[in-house]
């Protein structure tokens, strides 16, 4: 990639050229909610231009970590003709996997560029007070605009916790049904979350919760049903899926597991009409190694007490 190109990708996703990882992310998500308003909307998508510049400035990075590792090992020596030829030689041989070598040196430098911006991170958020509770938004909910950031969502939670000081949320909006070029973008995305990240509470659509509950990250409910929940929850509320698991006859099959309780529908109550969210349903469910699982309970008993108006 060439300095007009790179100047080019990041400009297009509204950045300077020297702007951290975290920044092009977070600025990336913004842009897909933009274009997904825009996909709603029936206007023309600059989806394919703005992917295309994110993954520039990805590959980007990838080549020069991969080049400051090059210049590390093998820079002193470029003086030394025998040297670089044995080099050379060696390369002719065993080029893919030094390829692969180089790749894998790669992407430890990624993680370490990652693990430092994350330790920032960290020390920020280490001076705020702790969060009573994190929370992962999942299909279709639209913040008022593309450019609003979550604070909002999460004063207004807070507001209805008494006694809760701080929570982390954030919002990921893409349609399970219609998957478009946004959609499968943010879908992505979600996998990768599922995978890394470890929110207490997801926070889902009807679809995005049937998918997300068969893939084993969630925590059934079944006893909370008939316990703390049962007199104030609303017929129908529970919401029951069955976990995927693998065929031992066959396994590239799938079969369904039992059907547990692995999400809440909170939807028509005073608390979800409280966030500045648009959305469809509410169905909560809390992630199975979730820290803060009894303030996620605190949270949803006290939005169905909301419904009772109590």
């Amino acid at each position: 990639m060439s300095d007009m190109e790179k100047q080019q990708a990041y400009e297009k996703l509204g950045l300077t050229a020297g702007a951290t990882r975290d920044e092009v992310e977070k600025r990336y998500e913004i842009l897909m909610r933009r274009e997904k308003q825009k996909e709603i909307r029936g206007e023309t998508s600059d989806f394919e231009q703005i992917n295309r510049a994110y993954k520039l400035i990805l590959e980007w990075e990838h080549r020069e970590a991969v080049g400051a590792i090059q210049e590390k090992q093998y820079g002193k020596y470029k003086k030394y003709a025998s040297q670089a030829e044995r080099v050379d030689h060696f390369f002719s041989y065993y080029k893919w996997h030094l390829i692969g070598g180089i790749a894998a040196i790669a992407l430890v430098i990624y993680g370490i560029f990652a693990y430092v911006e994350h330790r920032e991170e960290q020390a920020r958020l280490a001076a705020l007070p702790p969060a009573e509770l994190e929370a992962s938004f999942l299909g279709l909910f639209q913040l008022p605009t593309a450019d609003d950031s979550e604070e909002a969502l999460e004063a207004a939670i807070v507001e209805q916790m008494p006694g809760w000081q701080r929570v982390e949320a954030d919002v990921l909006t893409f349609n399970m049904a219609e998957q478009g070029m946004t959609d499968a973008a943010m879908l992505q995305k979600v996998v990768v979350m599922l995978a890394t990240e470890s929110p207490d509470i997801y926070v889902m659509d009807g679809a995005s919760f049937e998918w997300i509950a068969r893939n084993g990250v969630l925590l059934p409910l079944d006893a909370e049903v008939e316990g703390r929940l049962k007199d104030i929850l609303p017929e129908g509320a529970a919401k029951k899926a069955a976990e995927a698991e693998t065929d031992p006859n066959n396994p590239s099959g799938v079969l369904l597991g039992e059907e547990h309780v692995y999400g809440i529908d909170l939807g028509g109550t005073a608390f979800a009409e409280s966030l500045p969210l648009a959305m469809q349903d509410m169905i909560v469910g809390i992630r199975l190694d979730s820290e803060n699982a009894d303030n996620a309970l605190a949270m949803i008993e006290r939005a169905l007490q909301s419904a009772k108006g109590n």
